[in-house]
């Protein structure tokens, strides 16, 4: 993901099956997912491909017809680009969205008491403003 090619959440489900099984075939990775909602393994195919035209996947080897894939990106690469593109509609400020994560009853204390533990050490690497 050279230049942070945005997933999407059908895209970010086959990464995580990446993430979680390691590489695999694409029949693998459309078994992986959840019965419920699962998409026609011809869709979970088109994924693959367009993830790895992303450069977030890649094709290691090939046994009989299937190739076997793996994740380039890892899951906080992914995460990472996912809250760059939301602050971004935010003029780059977290405050709204903090605010909106307050208001909606998603943020808790222990969440918020995590977040300040993870700027405390950020700040000590040098990381944070």
């Amino acid at each position: 993901m050279s230049r942070r090619a945005t997933l999407s959440r059908l895209e970010l489900r086959i990464m995580e099956v990446l993430w979680t099984r390691g590489a695999c075939s694409v029949r693998e990775m459309h078994e992986a997912l959840p019965d419920t909602g699962r998409p026609a393994f011809t869709t979970v195919q088109t994924m693959v491909y367009r993830l790895e035209k992303k450069h977030a996947l890649r094709c290691v080897k090939r046994i009989s017809n299937a190739n076997i894939f793996e994740a380039v990106i890892s899951r906080e690469q992914a995460h990472t680009s996912l809250v760059d593109d939301l602050l971004s509609l935010f003029d780059g400020h977290a405050k709204p969205v903090m605010a909106r994560l307050v208001e909606s009853g998603r943020l808790t204390l222990d969440d918020i008491r995590d977040a300040e533990d993870a700027l405390k050490k950020a700040t000590k690497k040098g990381k944070a403003r």
